[in-house]
């Protein structure tokens, strides 16, 4: 009996259905309020400014999650950005995607997949 994996397990259903209670789901520091980290930050505007709405979850409440979609996705940092359950990118992704005016297309095709 495997008790490591079946947490495991638990956590990457808990991850699942977060990402999956909206159809765009940030993972960041803070709130889209008051975001805890410039990166975090960053990504909010940029979100704001496609006027598409999304969630959020604040990763520093929640250390189990914190650490665990940084496995379920195998991208170590934040924010996370999912369109359609699907991994996006972090800043670096989000800001040229935004630059170059493909993000709010790309999240538009992500999720109406």
């Amino acid at each position: 009996y495997d008790v490591w994996g079946n947490m495991q397990d638990d956590l990457n259903k808990r991850i699942a259905s977060i990402i999956a209670s909206n159809p765009v789901m940030l993972f960041m520091k803070g709130n889209p309020d008051a975001p805890r980290c410039g990166f975090s930050s960053k990504v909010v505007a940029a979100l704001k400014e496609t006027e598409i709405p999304f969630g959020h979850f604040d990763i520093l409440s929640d250390d189990a999650v914190r650490q665990g979609v940084k496995e379920y996705a195998n991208w170590p940092t934040f924010p996370q950005l999912y369109a359609g359950n699907e991994l996006l990118g972090g800043c670096d992704i989000i800001l040229e995607m935004h630059e170059s005016g493909e993000l709010k297309p790309a999240i538009q095709e992500m999720i109406s997949a």
